[in-house]
């Protein structure tokens, strides 16, 4: 049986849930997830989780923020003038934004709202979570060179054309 290691395609269903339990995403009801493993596809802390495993394998796994998106840092707040927000939504705490900068397009939430002015958050949105997953490995086998060059996954569960 092949095992799970750096180059191998593997396809994995999967859970992740926050600490108050909540399911942040899930495969369920869905393809299984295809990645190439040792590639950057999944956060550092899972893909050492899996390493080594094999097809049929589960594991349940918590990946702490240094493993996974990081602690959430101040620096990504950024003010922003109320009257720099387009439509018609009056913005709000909680909010959703996409947001232009000098790496492209980033997903944002607003802070808080102080009068004109508009916190943004830039860290991800699981930035300071610790992460629970519950993992089951379906499938691990040899990337095609084609698979490689590319950086994906192609076919089931991976990048379509």
């Amino acid at each position: 049986m092949t095992a799970i290691a750096k180059d191998k395609v593997v396809r994995i269903n999967y859970t992740l849930r926050n600490d108050q339990n909540m399911v942040v995403d899930s495969t369920d009801g869905r393809e299984p997830l295809a990645y190439i493993q040792g590639n950057g596809h999944l956060i550092s802390g899972l893909e050492s989780q899996l390493e080594g495993k094999v097809s049929g394998d589960k594991l349940k796994t918590s990946i702490a923020p240094a493993d996974a998106y990081g602690e959430k840092e101040d620096s990504l707040l950024v003010n922003v003038s109320k009257e720099g927000f387009r439509g018609d939504q009056e913005p709000q705490v909680g909010m959703q934004v996409q947001v232009t900068t000098d790496q492209g397009e980033r997903l944002a939430h607003i802070d808080s709202i102080n009068g004109d002015v508009v916190v943004l958050d830039m860290n991800h949105p699981l930035a300071g979570e610790t992460l629970h997953f519950e993992v089951e490995v379906i499938e691990v086998r040899d990337a095609t060179a084609e698979e490689l060059d590319h950086g994906h996954v192609h076919g089931p569960g991976g990048h379509h054309h």
